[in-house]
């Protein structure tokens, strides 16, 4: 698998590559020279279970924000900068742990190289980032168009100026809104270079568009060992970026550890209000450090085979429902008491 022979780089202290578990990563949307707000993002992010937060750096405000803003969160945090190189080194000087550049659009070779001088200093790692939006017109013209071929060609040649500069504590990121165009990429990409990969669909659209596209592009990415850091990218909270991601790694068995709720999809044989329970069911198991699955069925046909082979379920009859633990059928309790008791047996799960 690609992942098992990447290059092993340190972000903060997480590392990522050389076949250490995949990393979920998300970014900000608060105005980064807001310190306070942007703080209380981050914990919000690092309580849903993100890893590694990336912030924009637009400005020397926003570069000296970072100083404040890494003494009160945990997690490692990566400065995202365009076209100005010096905002790239005040970044690292005020803690930044990491940096996403890309070397096209910051300026000369000469000012890259003051960047790689003070990355290098610090051990601070590079992400050379490359969007398909932003494929240099010479690419576009030789291949005809936008294509995975460009943008490998594309990131490739900004890795070799590094290189060049006598550098190579770097993470990849190329990315394309085309689904497929990103996978094929990623293919591409994993066969020429041992760098970590940091994988997402970019602009994938809203919270329903972007999972879908990102679960599809994101699943085959990474089921071909392809992959060191996602992110679901999304246009609403990023603390939904999160649920989606940890979700497409479990699916994928890629990571264990908190409760996977099923539920069945309803139909006319329903006598509870079972989209309701399971959305419930499903916020309120956010909260709990449990590696099991929680079946919400809605009627007798195969609502109590399914909930018997969860951990545990509630399969809903009429105005009431069944609690089913551990296969065996424990009670029946009525529909306005089936969230409550799942709670209490979740609370006192052994």
């Amino acid at each position: 698998m690609h992942r098992d022979k990447t290059k092993v780089v340190r972000i903060g202290d997480v590392v990522i590559g050389g076949g250490n578990p995949i990393l979920i990563q998300s970014m900000t949307n608060t105005k980064t020279q807001n310190a306070a707000a942007t703080i209380a993002q981050i914990k919000r992010l690092e309580a849903a279970g993100c890893e590694i937060i990336r912030c924009t750096v637009p400005d020397m405000e926003a570069a000296q924000a970072i100083a404040l803003i890494k003494k009160e969160i945990v997690i490692p945090l990566v400065a995202d900068i365009h076209f100005d190189y010096k905002m790239a080194i005040a970044a690292m000087e005020n803690g930044a742990d990491k940096i996403r550049i890309n070397p096209g659009n910051i300026g000369s070779r000469e000012k890259v190289a003051e960047v790689v001088k003070v990355a290098k200093e610090r051990a601070i790692p590079i992400r050379v980032g490359v969007n398909s939006g932003s494929l240099e017109k010479e690419l576009v013209e030789r291949y005809h168009g936008v294509t995975a071929e460009g943008i490998v060609e594309s990131a490739l040649d900004k890795v070799h100026i590094i290189e060049d500069l006598g550098y190579d504590n770097m993470v990849i990121s190329i990315k394309s809104s085309d689904v497929m165009m990103c996978v094929r990429a990623h293919e591409l990409l994993a066969g020429r270079t041992q760098y970590p990969l940091h994988v997402g669909i970019t602009e994938s659209g809203t919270v329903t568009s972007g999972n879908i596209k990102s679960a599809v592009g994101l699943g085959i990415i990474l089921n071909q060992g392809i992959g060191d850091t996602i992110r679901v990218s999304l246009t609403g909270d990023p603390v939904e970026e999160i649920k989606s991601a940890k979700l497409i790694l479990r699916t994928l068995g890629l990571r264990k550890g908190g409760i996977e709720v099923v539920s069945c999809p309803t139909c006319g044989r329903t006598n509870i209000d079972l989209i309701g329970l399971a959305n419930q069911v499903e916020n309120m198991v956010q909260g709990y450090d449990l590696d099991i699955k929680v079946a919400v069925m809605g009627c007798a046909v195969n609502g109590p085979g399914e909930a018997k082979e969860a951990d545990i379920g509630i399969a809903g009859g009429i105005d009431e429902g069944l609690l089913i633990k551990k296969g065996e059928i424990i009670k029946k309790v009525p529909e306005r008491e089936l969230l409550n008791t799942l709670k209490h047996e979740l609370d006192n799960w052994k």
